[in-house]
């Protein structure tokens, strides 16, 4: 009996166990499909609340930053839909590649086909596609952080990209470096940064050559990573032969298809630009700045108010982040060898840098709730100052060109400014006749040669009067920085010009550049 009884009282202590771990089990299951789906519901909402967000970042940047956005993307996508515009002398020397601006030229196409392509959509929605991929960008380096890191530190990662006033500034624009950025970021997300061994390459390489192929400078920030990849991977020669090389190769033979289909001839994009700016140095031509340059204004200033966070992250970052700091450094070195800087060059680092600011701010526990402070006060007022106001007027005054499409004359607009300072028929979209001063570099190696709009400044009367011999040649309006206006008085009263607007620029004019745009017409 005593045997009964304890093996009785053993099966009932089984059985609790059993119930006990059936429970434990069951909540776990529950807890993680909580937790999955408390997930899902916010990777929907910070999905939504970063395409809102870049939506209005796209509509609070109403400035010029560089003539590139323009006369690399939105000239030439316009020429290719419409048949009427302008190529720069890159096009005609076939130092640029039509992949980028093939993308707006299907927007173009589109509504063009759908008979709305009025000049407000031609110019809105090739940013709203630059924003709308920029928020995708946002959202993938956000669940990257998340998969390397704490949840915390994402959530701080993506603060410091929303917050970054260089970010606000450029992902917007229809420049190739903000699609390079753009790439580069979705790349890093298939990146093997933390294990190969159940790693696809296939996607993060896919992204990489297309990032070159916008761009190919975009080498420079992957080749680090590239190299590091192919070392630590145990079968390199599979990873070269059937993975780079056929992913590689199908994108350069697409790239060079589209090419050789809108050029019209048999050429190689690549060697061309990689010639004329590495081996031949062109872009000295448009200025030179001292080595430093990158780590003593370039690097700082598109960091901003992150660079103390970047710095101090980089000192906290465990060691599988630290390929990411050798790809920053890397990049700096080699634009500093490069005579030609400009901030933009350096913009697909950033992101980069924002993981490292993330995981700065989780260690900032006590000096949190300041930093972050800071990072809003000091990024909001310069993302809109230079958003909003710097450097606005080259894009007012074509709205106010806009009512010479309906004219019955023949208008002829003459821009009396640094060359390429205007957008053209891409914020037009009609055929008026468009002058404006030309600045093509040399290629034939002339010592003595000097471009129109140096020969224009040289003597601004001098030019005007022996290019305009009479009075059936004149432009019925002349557009101008207010600091050439002096210059040319005698030209404009003695050919009865008279001032029609005047448009406000920029607080801070450098060079041939004035505060105000002024429109004049007979």
């Amino acid at each position: 009996m005593e045997k009964i009884r304890a093996r009785r009282l053993l099966a009932l202590s089984s059985s609790g166990c059993e119930t006990v771990k059936l429970r434990t089990r069951r909540s776990k299951l529950y807890n993680k499909n909580s937790s999955s789906g408390s997930h899902s519901i916010f990777g929907v909402g910070i999905t939504l609340f970063s395409v809102i967000f870049r939506l209005v970042n796209c509509l609070l940047v109403q400035t010029s930053f560089v003539p590139d956005e323009y006369w690399q993307s939105l000239e030439v996508s316009h020429r290719m839909v419409f048949k009427y515009g302008y190529e720069t002398w890159e096009w005609k020397e076939g130092l640029r590649g039509y992949a980028y601006p093939l993308l707006f030229a299907a927007v173009y196409k589109t509504l063009h086909l759908l008979h709305y392509d009025t000049v407000q959509l031609l110019v809105l929605l090739p940013r709203v596609l630059q924003a709308l991929l920029a928020a995708y960008a946002d959202v993938k380096l956000y669940h990257l952080v998340r998969r390397l890191e704490s949840p915390d530190v994402a959530k701080w990662t993506y603060f410091c990209q929303l917050c970054s006033w260089f970010t606000w500034y450029c992902c917007t624009r229809t420049l190739t470096n903000s699609m390079e950025t753009t790439l580069t970021t979705l790349a890093l997300c298939y990146y093997p940064l933390q294990s190969i061994k159940t790693h696809n390459s296939w996607k993060y390489l896919s992204l990489v050559s297309l990032a070159v192929v916008v761009r190919p400078t975009a080498l420079i920030v992957w080749l680090p990573l590239l190299l590091c990849h192919v070392w630590r991977d145990d079968n390199k020669l599979k990873l070269i032969t059937q993975h780079a090389l056929p992913v590689a190769a199908a994108t350069l033979v697409l790239s060079t298809l589209i090419d050789c289909i809108f050029y019209g001839k048999w050429i190689f994009v690549q060697w061309n630009f990689l010639k004329l700016n590495v081996l031949h140095n062109v872009a000295e031509f448009y200025g030179a700045h001292p080595w430093h340059w990158y780590f003593s204004q370039g690097f700082p200033v598109v960091l901003g108010s992150h660079l103390p966070l970047f710095m101090h992250g980089c000192y906290l970052a465990s060691k599988r982040h630290r390929l990411l700091i050798v790809s920053i450094t890397w990049t700096l070195l080699v634009y500093s060898l490069l005579a030609h800087k400009e901030f933009r060059f350096i913009y697909p680092v950033l992101p980069f840098c924002m993981i490292f600011c993330g995981i700065s701010l989780v260690k900032l526990r006590s000096w949190r709730k300041p930093a972050v402070g800071a990072l809003l006060g000091l990024n909001l007022l310069p993302a809109l100052y230079v958003g909003l106001v710097h450097q606005r007027g080259v894009l007012d005054v074509m709205g106010h060109l806009q009512p010479l499409c309906d004219s019955r004359d023949q208008p002829h607009v003459l821009f009396l400014m640094p060359c390429h300072s205007t957008p053209l028929y891409s914020h037009l979209h009609c055929q008026i006749r468009l002058q404006f001063l030309e600045c093509p570099p040399d290629l034939s190696g002339n010592p003595g040669y000097v471009d129109e709009a140096a020969t224009f400044y040289s003597d601004p009367l001098h030019w005007l009067r022996t290019s305009f011999t009479n009075t059936s040649s004149l432009p019925s309006h002349i557009v101008l920085f207010d600091s050439l206006e002096k210059e040319i008085s005698v030209f404009l009263s003695e050919n009865g010009f008279v001032k029609q607007a005047e448009i406000f620029h920029t607080h801070f004019p450098e060079g041939r550049v004035g505060k105000k745009i002024f429109i004049y017409n007979q």
